[in-house]
């Protein structure tokens, strides 16, 4: 009896010692992939902060660019208001000479007439 149960210890003994060997097996095994995993997380949010940044550059830039494009275009149409406002008093200008000039061969005409 004795032998038998102490042959029965042994047995137990060996399956414990294959089981704990086996769920460290699978211990480092599940250590290993959440490393692995943790190492791929750190660099996908590493890869998606460099885009980010890059992607933010771009814009920074392509928004000074329209900034400076709607300077330009708003320095544009002052000058261009201005030049109109010349125009326009050209034009009442030119147009006073041209009634003065009229009045006056009017004028003229009236004299040689007579």
């Amino acid at each position: 009896q004795l032998h038998l149960t102490t042959s029965e210890k042994n047995e137990l003994a060996r399956s414990l010692e294959v089981v704990q060997n086996q769920l460290q097996e699978k211990e480092s095994e599940i250590k290993r992939e959440t490393s692995e995993y943790k190492d791929r997380l750190l660099q996908v949010e590493k890869e998606h902060q460099d885009v980010l940044t890059e992607t933010n550059r771009k814009n920074e830039v392509e928004i000074e660019a329209c900034h400076e494009k709607i300077s330009s275009l708003e320095h544009l149409i002052s000058s261009q208001k201005l030049e109109i406002e010349h125009l326009k008093s050209n034009k009442e200008q030119l147009n006073n000479s041209l009634k003065e000039a009229n009045q006056a061969l009017g004028e003229l005409l009236k004299t040689k007439v007579r």
